[in-house]
């Protein structure tokens, strides 16, 4: 249950970055609310994860799934270039996190 409270909350981590992004330094109302919602949701997920879940671990899981699906977003909408780079670092991270998972107690 800890773990999939922990990945839920690195979506939401996605969410929160991105409506930041859109929001214009928190001037446009509806990403700005879409931002304190998701971290509010994001960092609570995260912290009672944290219960169970070593700090180090869910915080490095945490943002490796947030930061990935952040550029993965921000691939698919065109707001950053492509690069196969990026997609082997992507993965990479992605398998850092599988990783810390598999090796967690």
């Amino acid at each position: 249950m800890y773990w999939l409270i922990l990945v839920i909350s690195g979506l939401f981590e996605a969410v929160w970055a991105t409506a930041l992004g859109m929001s214009s330094g928190l001037t446009k109302l509806v990403p700005t609310i879409i931002f304190f919602t998701a971290l509010v949701i994001s960092m609570g997920g995260l912290a009672y994860s944290m219960k169970e879940i070593p700090t180090g671990t869910a915080y490095a899981v945490w943002v490796g799934i947030g930061a990935s699906l952040t550029v993965i977003y921000s691939i698919a909408t065109g707001q950053e270039a492509f690069s196969a780079l990026k997609v082997f670092f992507i993965v990479g991270l992605i398998g850092c996190v599988i990783g810390l998972k598999a090796v967690s107690h």
